[in-house]
């Protein structure tokens, strides 16, 4: 029986091999190099001044370079920063809640009851409204909740009304919805749609209830997505100011109005740079929680 040799490596051909992997991770390194500096200039660096701004103190209407703790130990203590704290928190979490439930059908039908050109087109026109301005959105809700507004007029044909819409909690959240529904509906869809058929015919087949096998089934298999799809909610959000501001009546303020409000008084820079690194360090623990959870695996 004859054996084959494999010819013996030279170590010309081991320092050739050597330097084509080093131009290999060189070239790797280069690719990363826009997404560093990129992360660096706009995101990293202006989180350290504002880390850095919320230490300064403001005298005669100027800022000036400190070190003191005299606007965290000011903001901390007032009672309207943690009532607008607590405000925005609750409005973001109810904003997720009732957009991931009214998001759940639409994209359960888009992944399991449509063809895949259907679910194409549908994915496309959900896509559009990133492409419109979020402002002008917002703008048109203002004129349809309005006292004289649209479903007013509507409402009154049947004897009912006017409604207060505008200037209310009620006004915020459809304004949350209109900023975050078609994203959640996307990532659902995508979520959903990755799931074996098979498991769910299989329940279908044993004589599973729909709904027990959506909370059985389906739901656990997608809970990645649907994590990461609540924690785009509750971030986008959390941080938004326009819905709050044109829909919500400002008052009582949510954070990002506080920080606006806070400038105006005084030009008081600082003070709102504590606002705003306490809504980083929010967002950040939520954000870091939710991959945390949704790309948990489950103990065997």
């Amino acid at each position: 029986m004859s054996v084959s040799k494999q010819p013996a490596k030279t170590p010309s051909s081991d320092s050739k091999s050597a330097r084509q992997r080093q131009k290999s991770d060189l070239f790797q390194q280069v690719l990363r190099l826009p997404i560093v500096i990129w992360q660096s200039l706009f995101f990293i660096a202006p989180l350290f001044f504002l880390v850095a701004m919320s230490f300064f103190i403001v005298r005669n209407y100027r800022m000036t370079e400190a070190f003191e703790m005299k606007n965290w130990l000011k903001m901390m203590s007032r009672d309207y920063f943690w009532d607008s704290y607590g405000l925005t928190i609750g409005l973001a979490t109810l904003a997720t809640l009732v957009v991931m439930t009214v998001a759940f059908p639409a994209a359960y039908t888009l992944a399991f009851r449509v063809s895949e050109n259907t679910r194409r087109w549908a994915i496309f026109l959900l896509i559009i409204p990133f492409f419109t301005s979020y402002l002008v959105r917002i703008f048109s809700w203002y004129v349809i909740l309005a006292e004289s507004g649209v479903i007013n007029a509507m409402l009154g044909y049947i004897g009912l009304g006017p409604y207060i819409m505008l200037n209310t909690k009620f006004g915020t959240i459809v304004g949350y919805m209109t900023l975050t529904l078609p994203l959640v509906i996307i990532l659902q869809t995508f979520s959903l749609a990755n799931i074996d058929r098979r498991l769910v015919e299989a329940a279908y087949n044993l004589g599973c209830r729909p709904w027990r096998t959506i909370i059985r089934v389906v739901l656990p298999l997608a809970k990645t997505g649907f994590i990461i799809a609540a924690v785009f909610c509750f971030i986008l959000s959390f941080g938004d100011f326009v819905s709050p501001y044109y829909l919500g009546g400002s008052k009582p303020p949510t954070l990002p109005i506080l920080i606006v409000d806070t400038v105006k008084s005084g030009q008081q820079w600082p003070r709102a740079a504590v606002v705003a690194v306490v809504m980083m360090v929010t967002l950040f623990i939520v954000a870091f929680g939710g991959i945390a959870a949704a790309y948990r695996r489950r103990n065997a």
